[in-house]
């Protein structure tokens, strides 16, 4: 018997990448499943034919048995946290889960894509579109490797076989006071788990990737060894990573125009942008569209953002993506640009608090042999085809 037959669960908040993934999950292994979003996503493709409801303000019809929140309406409609579902789907299958500061969404999909590869039907629930996997999620009768969150400590839920922390960081500065904080919180969650991988005490692989950058060949190291943990040959996925190239959003080319080349990518941490920048940079210049992530986060790392994005040669900063959080007085784009004017004095810089207004400013300045980069967490990539639209 499937493991969740005869439950009925509805989704708030399904159109994300997380919730619509764990709907196909939970419908694969028996579960009735509809949801709610106030609009339609791409990752909704995967569950068409479900009851699924568009309103401006959540939906929760009678006679569903369970209800399972997204964390953007957990003050808006009671239910189960997303977390409480994970750890569930986590304990139903052997289990592979990556975390960390940076890099877990393409080490999580590295570890899927080998496991496809190599014949053994991985289910999985990754962040990110991965299009040789066909999605962000998947159900099958392998492994499941899940994409970890320590953002609001809910990773210390999760039980897997196997758990990877890429890396450490102190990124999310509402929820942990210091690094040693998070340190912790990951220490504590990998000597809880059957096996543990550590990325940031192994060496880079030695061999040349389809995706870019030092920092990708950190995320290998870290998939490989995990998916010699799960009883795979090391020499066996180590051909067949050589072919991952990347995923949704992860440095992700978007196409060219006048010779100038546009690249998006979820990087929203200053470690991230200068390791973003660091590997596209061929001697070609670079020219960056940032907009920061959150208000808090903005705060308390302009100057690093700063120093991260004088290392690009043109620059245009957009105003806070508030994603969760609510306005906080005096923290604006501008404080980015500030930092990196002090960084780097006389880059060729701009203020463009709307998207649409950065997008004009570098397509404005962008020559042939030029890379173009769209960096944010947010929604800064629908800057791309104003950018490829007004290079043609």
């Amino acid at each position: 018997m499937p493991p969740l037959e005869g439950r009925r669960i509805w989704f708030v908040g399904i159109g994300g990448a997380g919730l619509s993934g764990y709907a196909l999950l939970a419908r694969a292994w028996g579960a009735e499943v509809g949801g709610w979003d106030r609009v339609e996503t791409p990752y909704l493709k995967a569950l068409q034919g479900l009851p699924i409801e568009f309103a401006p303000e959540p939906v929760v019809p009678e006679g569903w048995d369970e209800v399972v929140v997204s964390t953007a309406y957990r003050d808006e409609v009671e239910g189960k946290s997303r977390s409480e579902l994970l750890a569930e789907l986590v304990s139903l299958q052997s289990s592979i889960v990556v975390a960390g500061a940076h890099g877990k969404t393409t080490t999580a999909a590295m570890i899927a894509f080998c496991l496809d590869r190599l014949g053994d039907d991985p289910a999985f629930l990754l962040g990110g579109e991965v299009p040789q996997l066909g999605g962000n999620a998947r159900a099958g009768a392998g492994w499941l490797v899940v994409e970890g969150d320590e953002s609001d400590r809910t990773i210390a839920s999760l039980r897997p076989e196997i758990a990877v922390v890429t890396n450490i960081d102190l990124d999310h500065h509402t929820e942990f006071a210091s690094y040693a904080e998070v340190e912790s919180l990951f220490v504590d969650w990998l000597a809880g788990a059957g096996k543990g991988v550590r990325g940031d005490e192994l060496e880079p692989v030695d061999f040349e990737l389809a995706v870019p950058g030092e920092h990708n060949r950190r995320n290998a190291a870290a998939a490989l060894a995990a998916i010699e943990l799960a009883g795979r040959s090391r020499d066996d996925a180590a051909a067949v990573l050589r072919e991952f190239r990347g995923a949704a959003r992860r440095l992700e080319p978007r196409g060219e125009a006048g010779g100038v080349q546009v690249v998006d990518s979820y990087a929203h941490h200053p470690q991230e942008l200068a390791a973003d920048i660091a590997a596209v940079r061929d001697g070609g210049r670079i020219l960056v569209l940032f907009q920061p992530h959150l208000y808090s986060r903005t705060r308390h790392l302009a100057h690093e953002f700063g120093a991260a994005l004088a290392s690009a040669d043109v620059v245009a900063v957009t105003d806070v993506y508030r994603a969760r959080e609510e306005p906080v007085e005096g923290v604006t784009g501008k404080l980015v640009v500030d930092a990196v004017a002090e960084a780097r004095p006389g880059m060729e810089l701009a203020w463009t608090p709307a998207v649409e207004d950065g997008a004009r400013f570098l397509a404005g300045r962008a020559r042939s042999g030029d890379q173009v980069l769209t960096l944010g967490a947010g929604d800064v990539d629908r800057a791309v085809a104003l950018i490829l639209e007004a290079l043609a």
